[in-house]
């Protein structure tokens, strides 16, 4: 174990952990940010997706000591009253169905928005494509991408 320090959401945290905890269950069981969720274990499906940077990243295969002091963003953190455009747009078109996948849903699309602000139906659908739905709600995701991107002009 090694103590880690870590910049979450703009606050400071002090960890103990082994270096090769993954990211996500350092946020979840030391730091109780609950917002992440474990998917697959494997980097496939995305619910863990956080941002480090502004990257989006699969927390639950990066070692909590990659972080380093890079600035991690969770779906806690994305907004402070949860009114990001992507949020707001997820609302607007009522994506969630058993609201699983949300968060890194969230957390890929804010990401990909702040890099390409007026993306193609084809950018989205390729971008989005790393997380999975479970309960296929892709084409409410692809339409709550285009809101958000489009009220971010």
């Amino acid at each position: 174990m090694a103590l880690i320090k870590l910049q979450i959401n703009n606050r400071s945290y002090e960890t103990d952990a082994a270096e090769d905890t993954p990211l996500l269950w350092v946020l979840r069981d030391n730091l109780g940010l609950v917002g992440t969720k474990f998917g697959c274990g494997i980097a496939q499906c995305g619910a863990c997706t956080v941002h480090l940077d502004g990257e989006a990243v699969r927390s639950c295969v990066l070692p909590v000591s990659a972080v380093g002091k890079g600035k991690v963003t969770t779906i806690e953190g994305l907004s402070e009253k949860g009114d990001h455009p992507v949020q707001k747009a997820w609302e607007e078109i009522d994506v969630p169905q058993c609201g699983y996948c949300q968060a890194g849903q969230i957390m890929t699309a804010a990401a990909f928005l702040k890099k390409n602000p007026k993306p193609t139906d084809a950018q989205i659908v390729e971008t989005m494509s790393g997380n999975i739905c479970r309960c296929g709600t892709y084409h409410r995701i692809r339409e709550a991408v285009k809101s958000a991107a489009s009220k971010t002009k």
